[in-house]
């Protein structure tokens, strides 16, 4: 997660006391750009490095990768460095093209090539927006006014360099953010590993699925699941939540802004987690207690040697495995279990809340609360749902030297939108960092 998601979808295979490196936002990184291109534009001169006033206070530079400067118009580029942290857009070049904008308009912004444009409701930005949020706006205006004095008239276009491929690996198509990435961040900072991006991600998709009027959604703690849960709600893309383990930040942030019915979907192991209790289903938060499955067991009429046998289980399926040998349907008890547990979380929100337990291929194996509404689970596509169309070009930015390495010009943009003001709650900060790995795309 970003709205958008530019985040790891993975933990780390790193040890704890091993430091990690923080990074920069890509609006972090757009800001440094469209300030050296103003300055050049100004003064006939790039500043390199050129340093930026980030939300907290601290005063990074950046170095330029690329710089070109035309009649009316400049462009700085800048190579984002996402420290430790396996963000998509490590490595992408940032770009800023900015030219003189008509007087009393302030800094009005566009996307630019690679930048995605916002096509549904639900996000801090209307549709038709450039995915430019609120923080990185504000960021950019205000560099631009420290180096003017006030406000200027200023049209900015940010592009990212192979952005609409890179897109495609975050959440952003399904949050209606169509033909590239969006230009993110709150501190300018990018935390390793941080959790708060795919919560973020969460909360985003639950607004969307309510500014377009969904009433049911569904959380999903991974790939199979979420096809499977698709099917047997016959849910659209855009109902479809990836909670990842973070089942009870998305069931907090929907009992604040709930929607009628909620399906909580996952596989055996973690939302046997949920049943016994933990809201946080990653591995590190603890394990699944194989006594207290038995123990259920025994509830549901199994017998001592049963319950022997999947306390000594190595795996949860294998305890499952071992129970529907008798016929027992420890699947729909720990779902019911489940059920309990986040119907305590949302209590008072008036959320219709069931649970889905799936095996590896998708096989509906628990299931606990509201009846399916569109048949039996089976492996295979989500639904497919019609993608909303992206406004016209408007905006047409002659091409400058130092474009995308295609060669080609760059292409008309839609019509620029004035800069506004928002903050969002940030995590901690750190020194600059240095060349890191190349990112990953580490799907669960």
């Amino acid at each position: 997660m970003t709205g958008s998601v530019e985040q790891a979808e993975t933990e780390p295979n790193r040890p704890p006391s091993q430091p990690l490196r923080t990074g920069w936002t890509t609006g972090a990184c757009a800001t440094a750009a469209a300030k050296a291109a103003w300055a050049a534009l100004l003064t006939g001169e790039f500043p390199d490095p050129v340093e930026i006033l980030l939300p907290r206070g601290q005063r990074p530079a950046f170095a330029l990768a690329e710089s070109a400067l035309a009649p009316g118009q400049a462009m700085a580029a800048i190579v984002k460095d996402a420290g430790d942290d396996p963000d998509v857009t490590h490595g992408a070049l940032v770009r800023a093209w900015v030219r003189h904008g008509a007087p009393g308009s302030g800094v009005t912004f566009a996307a630019g090539p690679g930048v995605g444009t916002i096509t549904l409701p639900g996000l801090p930005l209307p549709p038709g927006e450039p995915a430019i949020n609120p923080t990185p706006r504000q960021m950019i205006q205000d560099a631009l006014a420290e180096l003017s004095g006030h406000v200027p008239d200023v049209a900015v276009t940010l592009g990212i360099d192979d952005g609409e491929a890179l897109a495609k690996r975050t959440m952003n198509p399904r949050l209606g953010i169509l033909g590239g990435l969006s230009v993110l961040g709150t501190t300018g900072i990018v935390v390793p590993y941080s959790c708060s991006a795919w919560i973020h991600s969460i909360h985003r998709g639950v607004d969307v699925a309510r500014g377009t009027g969904l009433t049911h959604v569904a959380g999903a703690t991974g790939d199979a699941s979420e096809r499977a849960v698709a099917r047997l709600h016959g849910l659209p893309e855009q109902a479809l939540i990836d909670m990842g383990d973070f089942v009870g930040g998305m069931l907090k942030y929907l009992r604040a802004h709930p929607v009628p019915r909620v399906t909580v979907a996952g596989g055996i192991a973690k939302l046997t987690k949920l049943a016994q209790g933990r809201l946080d289903l990653h591995s590190r938060r603890g394990t699944v207690d194989m006594a207290a499955l038995a123990a259920l067991a025994r509830e549901l009429g199994g017998d001592d040697e049963l319950a022997a046998r999947i306390a000594a289980a190595n795996t949860t399926p294998e305890a499952f495995a071992h129970a529907a040998t008798v016929g027992l349907a420890l699947g729909n008890m720990v779902a019911e279990r489940a059920r309990q547990v986040a119907t305590a979380v949302v209590e008072g929100s008036g959320i219709a809340l069931d649970i889905a337990i799936f095996d590896r291929d998708g096989g509906l194996i628990g299931h606990a609360g509201p009846p399916a509404l569109a048949g039996p689970s089976l492996p295979g596509p989500r639904p497919a749902v019609p993608e909303p169309s992206v406004p016209g070009p408007s905006f047409p930015v002659p091409p400058l030297p130092g474009a995308p390495s295609s060669g080609a010009p760059v292409p008309d943009a839609p019509a620029p939108e004035s800069a506004t003001a928002g903050s969002a709650p940030a995590t901690s900060a750190s020194t600059a960092p240095v060349p890191g790995p190349a990112p990953r795309n580490l799907r669960r």
